[in-house]
């Protein structure tokens, strides 16, 4: 059980339904009260870290990790590794270290830059299609479609697959969160949506071991084929957690910072005037409003993290979003500021990622996608304006994001971006 000393905590309620649709104020106040607040997640006592200095800390050391292989973890109790899903994410080196090497051989500089043009024309069609019809939905109409056919071309799936593929990611995106956090509904559609994911791959990869090409599931497949780094399991794992990973995350970073530029117009002008701000303005967005609220690590051994001492078994919700409106570390935190990353003295490097061992593999392409998405929009509207005000939160409470977006975009018919909605991060 973990000691804490100091004044008496408050009690965490940023979980609470009630605080879905803007948890900053909680988060603050938790921030506030120290760098670790004590939170029961179901029957288990946990401790969330708010602070920066304690979430990095937590992320970055070897310390710290999930604790399935030895079975430790609180989060899911009396799991085995082998029934966790969501691949390397969930594992501890040498484990994750050896597929994250693996996978990290597809995320290269030269894939990257193939995609490049792949992803601006598809920009373009998508954008042009919502400017005839003038209306976009920024989340089913363009980063969607975007994210799916990216992550087609790099795992090696049909494009005519992809489809398929869209309420299986969702589901297992939704049961990302604490067992102890889901209805007995969320689970079973997150089994479900595995066996599914599961039994697409087994048909790929022998499809892919007959016809190979320059993707993902044939260099893996070969790879599992030897047998002696990468087994049937694994690999199945990585490549649905590259999809759901790769889609889910990136739509909900395009979704957060669309929003943020709506609820910030000057901040929407500036980008409009200065396109070379494009990357300071995702990171900005990533840093004000995460796709990703959390993660969770466990104690692998006794150790102290800002003054607070955890046994071995102990769990930690690092709550990223919090770390990320640090006022000790980013100035003017609840400012959306598209300048914060620009020029010779950049702010602190932001948690919108992760960091560490478990950073994402797939950051570069979802940048890459962010900016030409978001440029485009800029580029071919007088104004990003809301069609209407009907915005409703995921349910999820690690990923955060909007079920849709829709813009106006024939300049008749809009809504103004004050506070309509209560789904807005100051």
């Amino acid at each position: 059980m973990t000691t804490v000393s100091g004044p008496a905590p408050v009690e965490f309620d940023g979980f609470h339904p009630m605080y879905r649709e803007n948890p900053y104020p909680s988060y603050r106040r938790a921030r506030a009260a120290g760098a670790f607040c004590p939170f029961q997640l179901g029957p288990v006592p946990v401790h969330i870290a708010t602070r920066y200095e304690a979430a990095s800390a937590i992320l970055q050391s070897p310390d710290w990790g999930h604790g399935y292989r030895d079975g430790i973890s609180p989060f899911r109790p009396n799991v085995k590794a082998e029934d966790v899903a969501g691949s390397f994410l969930a594992m501890d080196p040498p484990d994750h270290t050896r597929l994250r090497a693996l996978v990290g051989k597809a995320f290269t500089p030269r894939m990257v830059a193939r995609l490049a043009q792949s992803i601006d024309a598809l920009v373009r069609k998508l954008v042009d299609a919502g400017a005839e019809q003038g209306e976009l939905d920024v989340v089913g109409g363009l980063a969607r479609p975007v994210s799916m056919a990216v992550m087609c071309e790099l795992i090696g799936i049909p494009q005519q697959d992809s489809a398929t593929f869209g309420d299986w990611g969702r589901a297992i995106a939704r049961g990302t969160d604490p067992d102890f956090t889901l209805t007995a509904e969320d689970i079973e559609n997150r089994h479900a949506a595995s066996e599914a994911f599961a039994a697409y791959f087994r048909d790929l990869i022998a499809f892919r071991r007959a016809r190979p090409a320059e993707d993902l599931v044939s260099g893996l497949a070969a790879v599992e084929e030897r047998g002696d780094v990468l087994t049937e399991r694994e690999l199945l794992g990585v490549l649905s957690l590259l999809w759901v990973a790769g889609v889910e995350t990136t739509v909900n970073l395009i979704g957060n910072g669309v929003l943020a530029l709506l609820r910030h117009p000057e901040q929407q002008r500036l980008l409009r005037d200065r396109p070379e701000l494009a990357a300071s303005a995702v990171d900005e967005m990533l840093r004000y409003d995460p796709p990703v609220h959390f993660t969770i690590r466990v104690a692998l051994a006794d150790i102290t993290v800002s003054g607070h001492r955890f046994r071995r078994g102990d769990g930690v919700v690092v709550l990223m979003a919090s770390a990320g409106r640090d006022e000790s570390v980013f100035p003017d935190a609840d400012t959306f500021d598209i300048t914060r990353y620009a020029g010779a003295t950049p702010a602190r490097r932001h948690l919108g990622f992760g960091l560490g061992p478990h950073y994402c593999l797939g950051a570069p392409l979802a940048r890459m996608e962010a900016e030409a998405e978001i440029t485009e929009l800029l580029r071919r509207t007088p104004e990003l304006r809301l069609a209407n005000d009907n915005l409703s939160c995921l349910t999820s409470l690690a990923h955060r994001g909007v079920s849709a977006l829709p813009l106006a975009l024939d300049g008749r018919r809009a809504w103004p971006c004050g506070r309509n909605s209560d789904f807005w991060s100051s």
